[in-house]
């Protein structure tokens, strides 16, 4: 018997197991898409939403994951910049945070002096152990003290961080710093010395002389901070420490080991020369021989102070080429240190000096007829030409800071080496030092930015 069924039946049947395959195909699609985004990288998955989700996506992931640089990489520089600066600030010493800002930024040679009372002075000029009598200006009776209270502040910027002696010696430690040169930079080299000992106790620190050498040492860091006294940097009559006022001056132009082997062992070298270089109406005598040979005045030839000047610098650059370790040694030359001898410079009379001053010069950009431009311009190209060939010096431009501080200087209120007349007694004016520098003071802020230079390097 076969069993027919009707067509009505037959069609019904037909569209019901359509619907069945129908539907279970739409399941099986569902599925297998599943499927593919449980197995396939997350990067598959994002690409196939767009970029926008990518990166919506992969952050999301990145973040859980990754450390804080990947994850400030991933939003960009700006966010890089200000999540690392705030990360950076709370791990690292203050002086790695200013060395990756960088000193470029900063140009501390272009400011103002602010009238600071509370972090000046940085000493006590009465206090200090190794002060010298002819810049202790509080000591012989200078009783206007507002000098010591300047503060310098470069122009937009700030100079790093404040001076801290302990941190100075760390960096230092089991070193030497050799500043080499005529009074001024003796003068800058008491400032360095009153400003790291008065952070010492007195086991600590000691002084020793030798000759043209003085040595200033601190015994837990076995540091030791050092003047020698070379004011023409060549070898010279002017060679002695003491005895050195000579009414002509001879130079041996290529002649300047004998001072270098003093301070060839440096870690940090501070010169200067400028100061011997302007006697007015003088000029230099250059001896091409020995000062022990018998007939001294066949060998001399005189030349102007400023050809003089280029001879010394030569002879210097050479040795340093030579003899300088570039890998261990840092090196510096100080500009030159103003004058403030003629009053009608900045609006006194003109038979008026520094003496009696007690305020800086606030005009922009002063510059005191004194000050020879020069000159510096011959330092620094022969500083280019050491950079050049790989020898790198750093010149302290603290000539225009220095402009402006008129009433910096010593005047009367320092030890004089010799009676004063009758004359000089009734006018203070002919025997002021309008030179060198009362400390505190003015070298203390050239300190503070050679040491800013050498704690973020």
């Amino acid at each position: 018997m076969t069993f027919q069924s009707s067509i009505g039946l037959r069609s019904y049947l037909s569209s019901l197991i359509a619907f069945f395959l129908i539907l279970y195909s739409g399941s099986v699609l569902l599925n297998t898409d599943h499927y593919i985004q449980a197995e396939r990288p997350l990067d598959a998955e994002e690409e196939s939403r767009g970029n926008e989700d990518l990166f919506l996506n992969t952050d999301q992931y990145i973040q859980a994951e990754r450390p804080l640089a990947a994850e400030e990489e991933s939003r960009g520089n700006e966010d890089l910049f200000l999540n690392t600066d705030r990360y950076i600030q709370a791990e690292r010493p203050l002086a790695a945070e200013e060395e990756s800002r960088g000193n470029e930024e900063c140009n501390f040679f272009s400011g103002r002096w602010v009238y600071d009372n509370a972090t000046r002075p940085l000493y006590s000029g009465l206090g200090c152990s190794f002060m010298h009598d002819e810049v202790a200006c509080e000591k012989y009776g200078r009783s206007d003290l507002k000098f010591q209270h300047w503060r310098w502040q470069p122009h937009g910027c700030d100079i790093p961080s404040r001076f801290n002696a302990v941190r100075l010696l760390e960096k230092l430690r089991g070193k030497r710093m050799v500043f080499v040169g005529d009074s001024l930079n003796r003068n800058q080299w008491v400032s360095m010395t009153c400003m790291v000992e008065s952070s010492l106790p007195a086991e600590q620190k000691s002084i020793t002389f030798n000759g043209s050498l003085m040595s200033f040492k601190v015994k837990e860091f076995n540091v030791s901070i050092d003047f020698y006294w070379s004011p023409l940097l060549v070898e010279s009559n002017c060679d002695d420490p003491v005895i050195h006022r000579v009414s002509d001056r001879i130079m041996r132009a290529n002649a300047i080991e004998k001072h270098g082997k003093h301070w060839k062992d440096a870690d940090v070298l501070v010169f200067n020369s400028y100061l011997w270089w302007k006697k007015p109406n003088m000029k230099m005598k250059v001896l091409y021989g020995s000062f022990e040979d018998n007939d001294t005045n066949s060998n001399l030839e005189e030349v102007e102070m400023s050809h003089g000047f280029e001879l010394a610098l030569g002879t210097w650059s050479k040795w340093l080429q030579m003899q300088v370790d570039t890998n261990k040694t840092k090196m510096f030359f100080v500009s030159l240190s103003p004058t403030h001898v003629w009053g009608g410079n900045w609006g006194a009379a003109d038979n008026q000096n520094c003496y009696g001053e007690t305020e800086p010069i606030t005009k922009q950009g002063y510059i005191g007829e004194g000050s020879d431009y020069g000159m510096m311009r011959r330092v620094e190209t022969v500083v280019d030409e050491l950079r050049y060939k790989g020898v790198n010096v750093q010149i302290l431009n603290i000539t225009q800071l220095a402009e402006y501080r008129k009433d910096g200087h010593p005047t009367i209120y320092r030890r004089q080496w010799s009676p004063l007349s009758d004359e000089q007694l009734a006018n203070p004016h002919t025997y002021a030092d309008c030179t060198h520098w009362c400390l505190p003071g003015v070298p203390d802020v050239w300190n503070e930015i050679l040491y800013a230079y050498i704690v973020s390097k």
